[in-house]
Formats: C-alpha cells, structure tokens, sequence
C-alpha cells in the first residue's frame, strides 16, 4: 500500500540559492517514514515502551533537481520488503506535480540500551504493509577507506546534533560533510549514497575527510579510533534509474 506526504519548501529549508538543502530534503523523507510507520502501528510512539527504536542504515537518493521557496513537494511511499530483519522503503519524489526524483531506504530497528539489532517481524504491533513495487535503483558500490583525500575537518558532536535515540542524528552527518566540502553542481542532477556504519554520541569528535572528482565527490567520517562512522557519495546524473 502506498502512502504520500506533503510539503510546501519553507524559507529555513532552503539555501543561499533558495533551493531546497539536499540534508533538509533526507529529513523530509525520514520524517515522512517515520510518520507513516506510527500511522501503521510500528512507529516510535509504539516502540520507545519496549525499549526499541528505528535507525536508518543506508539511504540510496537519485533527484533531478531541487525544490524551491513556495514549491509543493509531495512524497510518495511504501515498503518494498522486509527481509533478514531489515526493511526496505521506497520514495518518490513529486514537485509541483511533476516526478523529480526517486529514493531508496534501509532501516533496521535496534535495542536502545543493548545497541544490537531486534528482528521487527517479531514485534507484536508489526503489521505486515508490504506493497512489493521494486523502485530500479541499484545498491550503491561499496565505500573503500580513503586513503588519499583533498581536506579533512574535525568536528565536535554538539547538543544540537543529538536526538532521541542520544546519538548523533542521521541527517547531521550529511549537514557536516556539506559545510565542509561541497560540489558547485549540488542543486544539479545527482545521486546520493550514504550509508550509516557506527554511531557517534554527545561530544565525540568526528573527523570528515572528502575526495573531490569532477563528477563526484566522496566523504568519510571517523570517530577518535579511526573507525568509519559514516560514508557517502554525491555524483551527477542525468536522469533517473529505471
């Protein structure tokens, strides 16, 4: 069963160009699924008594372009499968009536104190709301450790970077890396793979390195030990996956 949110791009969401921030727009479609799963039964309001919550894992993004001031953005989704205790959720995007872009999610839920995994198909308020449609976009390549890189920038894990769950929230990771580094062709055509490795907490340091290519640019961020917390890749694209 599909489900579909509006929008109407807010001056806070928008940049120096009046286009839609690429990190406000993930914030819309993790708000809108979580929206949807509490309609369903299985959101947070649900979860949080059990001790449990929702995290994003990977997030797979393709959109033509961006929104602007005043446009209506309408999202469109709906669960793909739920498969190995993962589930997968789909997006599209509509602006102004027209489909300007696609996404593809990756969500698990987890433990809040033991940190591990919980299987969410053996929740007893999990309703099974498969749709099934297939959205054509293919897993991103996986991340290699950046070896070489053009920059890199320490940040330090502030109060506002912090959210329910006491860790570090998904969209911030991609707020740092985009006011470190970012592409000149970023409100153009482009895909956006980002995929979330190691939680970060309350005044941990993370360390942001970037790779800039002509037709893409690479992140990566580590805590203190050198371990990857987080990966991504923004590269242009002329039109959608199908």
């Amino acid at each position: 069963m599909k489900y579909y949110f509006n929008y109407e791009i807010q001056p806070q969401d928008v940049d120096c160009n009046r286009k839609l921030r690429l990190y406000t727009l993930e914030n819309y479609l993790l708000n809108t699924a979580g929206s949807i799963a509490g309609t369903l039964g299985f959101g947070l309001p649900q979860l949080l008594p059990y001790g449990y919550t929702w995290v994003i894992t990977h997030l797979y993004l393709e959109i033509l372009k961006m929104p602007t001031h005043g446009d209506q953005l309408k999202i469109e989704t709906w669960i793909e499968q739920n498969a190995h205790m993962l589930s997968t959720r789909n997006f599209k995007l509509y602006c102004n009536d027209e489909l300007i872009g696609q996404a593809k999610s990756i969500w698990a839920v987890i433990d809040i104190q033991k940190r591990n995994i919980v299987n969410v198909f053996d929740l007893p308020m999990f309703i099974n709301s498969v749709d099934g449609e297939i959205l054509p976009i293919k897993r991103a390549q996986r991340f290699a450790n950046l070896e070489e890189y053009d920059g890199e920038q320490p940040h330090t894990i502030t109060y506002s970077d912090v959210d329910y769950n006491n860790h570090c929230n998904s969209c911030k990771y991609l707020e740092i890396m985009l006011d470190t580094e970012r592409p000149t062709w970023l409100n153009e055509g482009i895909r956006l793979d980002i995929t979330y490795v190691k939680e970060l907490y309350f005044e941990e340091v993370m360390n942001t390195l970037w790779k800039y290519n002509e037709d893409e640019i690479v992140y990566q961020q580590k805590n203190k030990e050198n371990t990857t917390c987080c990966n991504a890749r923004i590269s242009k694209i002329e039109k959608l996956s199908c």
